[in-house]
Order: structure tokens, then sequence, then C-alpha cells
């Protein structure tokens, strides 16, 4: 049954993605071993949010005794929720990848209100970091993500998960039973109001997905037996490559038991019943996973601008495409790294850029002018990133080195990833947990070093950015090239203490590098930056001096503002400022 397009006022829209205390704004790409140069299969993810600190969270793998409880805290607040049971064995968890390579990412869609189970112990952060310490493989993953919500109830929101293995990569959307079914006696069915609703399916091999902040998934493929049209003929209905498809066994039974569905299964939408599409959905959240696409295959995803934009929700854009090349770990930084470059939503274009193209707005991102609405565009850089990353898994290596988290704090325009092997027991300083936070500033933290390069940044972001991706691009390639001389290095290596003692003096050793270079780097522009000139360099870099002394540098330069700015000037205030002559 099609759900219509709902119009949601663009304030409450906006307000429900991204003004909500501590609810996660956050983009997630998928990339599958076929779609990838080297074979690795990866996930993205981008942790945003005003109030989370970007650090490296580390879990231990770990024995407990039977009957061993563990206490149950939200990860976005720290409310304790509640208890579960421990497992007999945890495995080790560094950031989101396990040592088996497993890595998991979300992003939030929220989804009706009505549908957020209050009662739940296990929250998605919880959910998350739970399944990592005890699934080997992304199928493990979904089938533990399900028994601990139907065991212990789901506290959260609407979420779309990432999920990835060396193999296969997943994408699984989840939402609450909030909305309690009643029974015929007027009572209330444990049995059938405990957990939630979810579908997963499988990324073909040789296509990429996405998602942020908007349930994507619409029909399910139903298994063999569901309904009275059978797999294969529902995938040529639709125009579906061959998948596989998971979902909770009351997905379709559940939404018709509250009201919210009346059709028939193979014309169930998961998205447009739980998660309905509205404009700051389409505008604020699809938009970031087109702009990624687009990236990856520009000829056909430019005819999907539209709907990106928010004026065609009917040209719905595919769950998943197929690049037109084989991607790199190059490609997955440059679809974190997006300002809508070069469509209509360009955020270095429009007067909110100022002077020196600045591709970032400050919050709210909607506001009001004579009565009509508008929004700023909130691309997958933003400002208040706490940490993001790109996962690899890759299979023909050792878990220990063959999972790396490509890590990173801050905005990720600006931010640098360094390479974080899965199979590590010691975090670098610079990422450590408990190294300053949101309220405490610490000079050995890299989230406080990158906000001090990025804020100085905003001042005059067109001259300065060129340097931060000159340093940028320098460590990054420099940092892949250290990670091949391992993979030769180590590949046949079958000692487990080798490999972690290997995995933690090179993953330390390149984040150690990394500060003393972002160090020097933060120095290097306020030199070069302060009082809003601009001191002359040479061909590498180096201040241009006089003849009198090297503490003596030429006078720098004075660069005007562009026309444009000027112009826009003159139409604000000309007369005040007018030169009489």
């Amino acid at each position: 049954m099609k759900q219509p397009f709902r119009k949601l006022s663009l304030a409450l829209g906006i307000a429900a993605l991204i003004g909500g205390g501590s609810v996660q704004a956050c983009t997630n790409f998928l990339i599958t071993k076929g779609a990838s140069k080297d074979g690795s299969t990866m996930i993205s993810y981008a942790a945003d949010s005003h109030v989370l600190y970007g650090e490296l969270y580390y879990r231990p793998a770990a024995d407990y005794p039977e009957g061993t409880m563990m206490d149950i805290y939200e990860w976005d607040t720290g409310r304790k929720l509640g208890q579960i049971k421990q497992a007999l064995h945890t495995y080790s968890v560094v950031g989101n990848i396990n040592e088996h390579q497993v890595a998991i990412g979300e992003t939030t869609f929220g989804g009706l209100p009505q549908l957020v189970d209050t009662t739940g112990i296990i929250d998605y952060g919880s959910l998350i970091y739970i399944t990592l310490q005890r699934a080997k493989t992304a199928r493990e993953a979904i089938k533990i993500m399900h028994e601990l919500t139907s065991t212990y109830g789901y506290a959260s929101a609407g979420e779309s998960f990432s999920i990835q293995d060396p193999d296969e990569v997943w994408i699984m959307e989840m939402v609450g039973k909030g909305q309690k079914i009643v029974g015929k006696n007027g009572k209330i069915d444990p049995k059938r109001n405990t957990g939630a609703v979810w579908v997963a399916y499988r990324i073909p091999d040789g296509y990429i997905s996405g998602h942020a902040n908007q349930a994507r998934i619409t029909r399910i493929k139903p298994a063999d037996g569901k309904t009275s049209i059978s797999s294969k003929d529902l995938a040529k209905k639709y125009n579906l490559p061959s998948v596989e498809c998971m979902y909770s066994a009351d997905v379709v039974d559940y939404a018709k038991a509250i009201g919210l569905y009346e059709g028939k299964f193979e014309d169930f939408s998961f998205a447009d019943t739980y998660c309905p599409l509205t404009f700051s959905g389409l505008r604020g959240c699809e938009a970031r996973v087109w702009a990624g696409f687009m990236k990856a295959n520009p000829a056909e995803m430019a005819k999907y601008e539209d709907y990106a934009r928010g004026e065609n929700p009917d040209n719905r854009m595919p769950l998943w495409i197929k690049p037109d090349r084989k991607l790199t770990l190059n490609d997955m930084f440059s679809f974190m790294r997006d300002h809508y470059e070069g469509t209509s939503m360009d955020m270095t274009k429009d007067l909110g850029a100022g002077p020196f193209a600045c591709p970032y707005r400050w919050r709210p991102m909607d506001f009001e002018v004579d009565g009509k609405k508008y929004i700023h565009e909130r691309a997958t850089s933003t400002q208040q990133t706490g940490f993001s990353f790109v996962a690899q898994s890759r299979s023909w290596l050792p878990d220990a080195i063959g999972g790396i988290l490509w890590f990173g704090v801050d905005d990720t325009y600006s931010t640098c990833y360094a390479p974080m092997y899965c199979g590590i027991t010691e975090i670098p300083l610079c990422f450590r947990v408990g190294n300053g936070n949101m309220a405490q500033y610490s000079p050995t933290s890299a989230f406080w070093l990158f906000n001090q390069v990025t804020n100085f940044a905003y001042s005059r972001y067109s001259d300065m950015i060129k340097d931060i991706q000159k340093v940028q691009a320098e460590l990054e390639t420099s940092f892949q090239m250290e990670v091949a001389k391992n993979d030769a290095k180590m590949k046949d290596e079958t000692d487990p203490a080798k490999l972690i003692a290997f995995a933690n003096q090179f993953s330390n050793a390149q984040a150690e590098r990394m500060f003393n270079d972002w160090k020097s780097l933060s120095e290097y522009l306020l030199v070069k930056y302060i009082d809003g000139n601009v001191k002359k360099t040479d061909a590498n870099g180096n201040f241009k001096t006089t003849p009198y002394g090297p503490d003596r540098i030429e006078m720098p330069d004075m660069p005007p503002y562009p026309e444009f700015w000027y112009k826009k000037i003159v139409e604000d205030c000309g007369e005040n400022i007018k030169v009489v002559e």
C-alpha cells in the first residue's frame, strides 16, 4: 500500500533530526567486496553530535562465570537502563570493530514517535557494542541483535545499522514496539509487545549502499512460502538483483495490529510504514546518501537530484547502486568529505559561506524570514562530528591486522584518518578515553587539537583548507603505503602474540606521528594567517624573509575580499560608507 508523502512542518522535521539534545545525526556508506578495488569490505560512520567527545573506545576480551550480570547504560545519556546476562566469553572491540573484523555503524532515523519503547533495556549504542563483543560474522551479529532486543526490549528510536565482516555487508533497519498491541480481552500480550521489528538486506556483491538518518528499506523479499508470490518473481517485478533478506517474523503483522498498515505482505514498505518521508528526511538525510552515490556513479545518479532536494519524493533513489568503477579507500574518504560540491546544494556557493567559501552553517538549521521557512543544508561533513571512521575488513590477512579502523576526530573534511588495527590492545594517548572531555581541554587530545585547527580555519576557509589538505594527503598516503608493506610482511604470521604486538606498535606510532604533524600544522596556520593577513611563502611553504635576518619576514599579503562580497556590503550599507568627493 503506497504511503502518502507527508509534508510535516520543516521546523519539526529538522528539530527531530539534529536539534534534540543527544540525538545523533550521522552518515554511513557501505562497500561490498566486489565493489572495492582491493577486495575488502568497508563501512563508514560519522558520529555527529554537539555533545559527543571524539575518543576511541576499547573493550578487552574477557571470560565470565555463569550467571554474571552486566549493567546497561544508555550510550547517549549515561542513564542506567537495567541489567542483562553477560556472555561467558567476549571478544576484544576497538571502536566499532572487533577482533574478528566485524564492524557496525549506525544512523538514527527516529521513525514514528509512538514506536519508542520506554520500557526497553537495550539502547542502540549498547546493542552495537554488546553485539561486537559476541559476534564472529555479520550474520551472527544480526541474530544476536534480534535475540538481545527480543529478550530485553529495545529502548531507542528507529535505527539503521551497517554491519560488515570480511565477506559480507548488510544494512539492517529496526524500530521499537512502543505502541502496544491490545488483545481481544483488552489486555496487553507481553510476547507480542517485547523487542523490535526489523528487516536486514545483504548488499549484493559489486554494489554499494548508504544511509543517513532516514529509513531506506522499502519492500521486503519474503522467505519461500511466506506469500503467494515467489521470491524470484518479486525480484523480477521490482527489478531487484539476487539478494538475501532477513526480518523479524512480525515485521508486517505488528504494523497491522497497531493500525499502520492494511495491505498485502508483498506490498509492505518498512520505511513508508515506520518512518514516512518528510521534506527534512529528503533534503537533510537522503541528500547525503545521494551525494555519496553521485561520486560513485554520477551518470546514473544525476536523475535523482530532484528527489534529494525534496522536490520529487516519487522519484525514489535505490537502496543500493553499482559504482562505475572499483572503489578505493580514498573514494570512501571522499564520500565522507562532502559539502554537496558541484551540485545545486553546494554549500561553498551561497552567501551563507561568507567571503571565504566556508561550507558550514551554525545552528539552528531552519529559520524564517517574512513568514517563509528556509533551511541551511545538512551535508555529510559537518562541524559537530565527535569521531568518524572507515572500517576495512580484509579476508586474506590474519584478523589482527586484516581489520583496520581508519579513525579520525572532528570534522570529516579536515580530519586525518589514522590506521588502527582491530587487533590492538593499547589505545594511542591522543585517542584515549579520559584524555580530556567536552568540558575539559587536554593538550594531548587529538579531538581538541583538530578542533583548534578547524575552528581557526573557518575564519579564512578557502585559503587555510589548502594547507590542511596538503598535510592530510601526505599523512594518509603514507599510512596506506606503510599498511601495504605490513600486509606483505605479516600476511603469513600465525602467532597471535606477535600479531598483536605488531598491531600495537604500528597503530600507536602512526597516531603519535599524526598528532605531532597536526600540532606543527596548527602552529604554521597561526603564524601564516594571523590578523587576517597571509604571509608570503616559497614553493616549500617556508616563510619568505628579508636580507636583514631570518626573523625579519617580508611584508605579508593583504588580499582583498572577493568582488561579490564588496557588492553585498554596498547593497547593505553603501550610502553609510560611501566616500564623499
